[in-house]
């Protein structure tokens, strides 16, 4: 797969207006897509997080949840998206000490187009509920980079991030 910025911007027609791409032709092969994503936060609020002592509940429980639940309505929330039958959206938190959560959403489907836009949201939606949980206690959290880590099925093959530049936090 290449990564070639001259290709054809597929959501736009001829004459520059947006549009949702036809993938009636495109063969149904299964799909995958693994997304990354950080929250980073005060070594106090890491700690509480890791060891179960925020009062709103389990963080990483609700965020997988909030994660799972991003994916499936990911067509809502981007505009050009497919609705598409997700098959399986697994969420996993690597805690790296002092203050740092990774978050790696791996998403599956039997489709016509890909599922990179699921996993990119499962990720981001993710970091954005640890945030909510634990903003009363520390409000200056960052969120990201987020990247696509690796793709596979389609007719334009596999993907497999390069990480010559800015590369994600390994888990």
């Amino acid at each position: 797969m290449t990564n070639n910025p001259n290709d054809d911007l597929t959501h736009f027609d001829d004459t520059g207006a947006s549009r949702m791409v036809d993938v009636g032709s495109k063969p149904v092969t299964v799909r995958t897509a693994i997304a990354q994503g950080e929250i980073t936060m005060q070594p106090e609020t890491w700690s509480r997080i890791n060891s179960g002592q925020i009062s709103k509940g389990n963080v990483f429980e609700v965020a997988r949840l909030a994660g799972i639940m991003a994916a499936k309505k990911t067509s809502d929330l981007i505009p050009l998206c497919h609705l598409l039958p997700l098959e399986a959206v697994k969420i996993e938190f690597v805690s790296q000490p002092p203050s740092t959560i990774v978050i790696r959403a791996t998403v599956k489907t039997t489709a016509k187009t890909g599922v990179e836009m699921e996993a990119l949201t499962a990720a981001t939606v993710c970091a954005l509920t640890i945030y909510d949980m634990t903003k009363a206690i520390d409000r200056g959290m960052t969120l990201g980079p987020f990247c696509l880590l690796e793709k596979t099925g389609g007719v334009r093959g596999d993907f497999l991030q390069s990480f010559d530049r800015n590369p994600p936090h390994d888990i």
